[in-house]
C-alpha cells in the first residue's frame, strides 16, 4: 500500500494526503465533541476545572425560599411581581427564572439572564448557539411550592456556555493542528527528500561516485533519484573504464618497451661477436640475424607509435595460419644466442608439425622475453633444456633452467614473465609455470588448428 502511494505522482499525493488529512481531523473532533460531558466530568472530578453548575442545589435553594413568597396572580399584578423580586434574584447572571401558574399555565414572573445585556457577548452567544446547536443552553422545569399555592418553574442555565464554547474553540484548534501535522509532515518529508538529492548532488560533484542515491518510488522526486543514480553509475563506470583504459594503455607502452629492448640485446650481442670475430666462419649467418632483429625493433617500434595513438585498452593480435616450424626457428634463433653468452642448451624437437592461428610478433616477443630472463636469472653452469611436442589438439613448448644463486638487481619485477603470461593468452593458449628451489621451467599450449 505504502510503495503504491510513492508511486502516484506529487499532485495526487498531495490530493490524497489532504483528503486524509480533513478525514482524520473530523473523526478527531467528533470523538472529542461527542465525549464533551464525560470530559467535563472528568475534569471536574479531578478538580482541574472549577465550576459553579449545581443545579440541584439550585434548585433546593429556591424550594426553602419559596415559602416566603407569594405567587402573583397575573403578570399585571405590579406590587405582588416587585415582592418576588428577591427571589428571582437567587439566580446569577447565567440563569434565567420564569413562574408559570400550575394549572392555567399562564405566565406571572421572571427574569432573564443578565449576561444578555451584553451585546459584544450577545452576538458571540448568538454565534457559538449556532455552532454548538445549544449545547450551552440547559432548560429544567418542576412544581414549586410558595407561601400562597404551587407554581410552575421553568429554569434556563446559561451556565455550560463557560465550559462548552472554549471546549468548542479547543477543540476546533486541536483538529486543525492535527490536519495541519498531517500536511506538514508529507511536505517536510518530500522537502528532506529534495534536501537528501541536493547532498547527493553536491557528493557527486566533488568526486564521490560511488554513494548510490535512495529509492524514492515513482513520483517526481523518485523519478529525479532514479535518473540521477543512472547518472551517476554512466559517470563513475566511465571513469572507471578511462582509468582502466589509461593503465592498461601504460602497460602495454611498458611491455612493449621491455619488449624492445630484448631484440637490441640480442643485436649487439650479434654485433660484438662479428666485431671481435669470435666466429668468422658464421658471419654471414649472424648478419642475416642481425637484419632480422632490425625488422623485429621496427615491428615493435611500429606498434608502439599505433598504440600511443590509439590508446586501445588492449593489444589485439594479428592472427594469420603460421606452421609450427615457424616457433621452431623462434627457438633455434633464441638458443642460438644465449650459447654465445655462455649457456649450453639441450634441445629436444618433434618431427611432427601442425597449425597454428597466431600472431608473429607477438610469438617472437614471447620467446624473446623468455630467452631474456634466462640470459638474467639463468645458471649458465647447467644446460637449458628445450622441448616440443604435439599432445592431442595443442602445440606444447617446454623450457627449463637452472636459477642463479645471487639474486640479480635487474628486472626483478617479472616484466617480462608478466608480458608472456598476457600475450599467451591473447592467442587463446596458455602458460604453466613451476618454480622450485634451484629450478624454473615454463609450459606454453597453444591450440592447433
Amino acid at each position: 500500500m505504502i510503495r503504491r502511494f510513492k508511486d502516484l505522482k506529487i499532485r495526487t499525493q498531495s490530493a490524497v494526503v489532504i483528503m486524509c488529512a480533513i478525514l482524520i481531523a473530523s473523526a478527531f473532533f467528533e470523538v472529542m465533541w461527542q465525549n464533551k460531558w464525560n470530559f467535563f466530568e472528568a475534569v471536574t472530578q479531578m478538580k482541574i476545572l472549577r465550576t459553579q453548575i449545581d443545579d440541584e442545589k439550585f434548585r433546593d435553594t429556591l424550594a426553602k425560599e419559596a415559602l416566603h413568597y407569594n405567587i402573583p396572580e397575573s403578570e399585571d399584578d405590579v406590587e405582588s411581581v416587585k415582592a418576588l423580586e428577591p427571589f428571582l434574584n437567587l439566580a446569577d447572571e447565567y440563569n434565567g427564572i420564569y413562574i408559570y401558574g400550575l394549572e392555567d399555565g399562564l405566565y406571572r414572573a421572571g427574569r432573564y439572564p443578565s449576561f444578555m445585556d451584553n451585546n459584544t457577548f450577545s452576538v458571540l452567544f448568538n454565534l457559538g448557539y449556532r455552532l454548538t446547536g445549544g449545547e450551552g443552553e440547559f432548560i429544567y422545569e418542576f412544581p414549586l411550592e410558595f407561601a400562597n399555592g404551587i407554581a410552575q418553574i421553568m429554569v434556563y442555565n446559561y451556565q455550560r456556555v463557560l465550559y462548552i464554547y472554549p471546549y468548542m474553540l479547543v477543540c476546533l484548534f486541536l483538529s486543525v493542528a492535527l490536519f495541519l501535522s498531517i500536511v506538514l509532515f508529507f511536505l517536510n518529508t518530500k522537502m528532506r527528500q529534495i534536501l537528501v538529492l541536493k547532498d547527493e548532488i553536491l557528493l557527486m560533484s566533488a568526486g564521490d561516485l560511488t554513494h548510490s542515491l535512495p529509492d524514492y518510488g515513482k513520483d517526481e522526486i523518485g523519478i529525479l533519484s532514479q535518473e540521477l543514480d543512472l547518472l551517476r553509475e554512466s559517470l563513475h563506470d566511465h571513469i572507471q573504464k578511462e582509468q582502466e583504459s589509461r593503465q592498461a594503455n601504460q602497460d602495454l607502452i611498458t611491455a612493449l618497451s621491455h619488449d624492445l629492448r630484448t631484440p637490441l640485446t640480442i643485436l649487439k650481442g650479434y654485433l660484438e661477436v662479428i666485431k671481435y670475430k669470435k666466429n668468422p666462419r658464421s658471419q654471414e649467418i649472424y648478419l642475416d640475424r642481425c637484419l632480422k632483429k632490425t625488422e623485429d625493433i621496427k615491428d615493435l617500434t611500429d606498434r608502439m607509435f599505433e598504440y600511443a595513438l590509439v590508446a586501445e585498452e588492449e593489444e589485439t593480435p594479428n592472427l594469420i595460419r603460421l606452421s609450427t616450424d615457424f616457433i621452431r626457428q623462434c627457438l633455434t634463433e633464441n638458443c642460438d644466442f644465449i650459447r654465445l653468452t655462455g649457456f649450453t642448451t639441450n634441445t629436444y624437437q618433434t618431427e611432427a608439425t601442425g597449425t597454428l592461428l597466431s600472431d608473429k610478433t607477438m610469438l617472437k616477443r614471447i620467446f624473446n622475453n623468455l630467452f631474456s630472463n634466462i640470459l638474467k636469472y639463468g645458471n649458465k653452469n647447467v644446460p637449458v633444456s628445450v622441448s616440443e611436442q604435439i599432445q592431442g589438439s595443442n602445440y606444447i613448448v617446454s623450457i627449463t633452467n637452472a636459477i642463479k644463486n645471487e639474486d640479480s638487481s635487474t628486472d626483478n619485477n617479472n616484466i617480462g614473465l608478466k608480458n608472456v603470461d598476457r600475450m599467451i593468452r591473447l592467442l587463446d593458449g596458455e602458460i604453466k609455470v613451476r618454480q622450485k628451489q634451484e629450478w624454473f621451467e615454463v609450459e606454453l599450449w597453444f591450440p592447433l588448428q
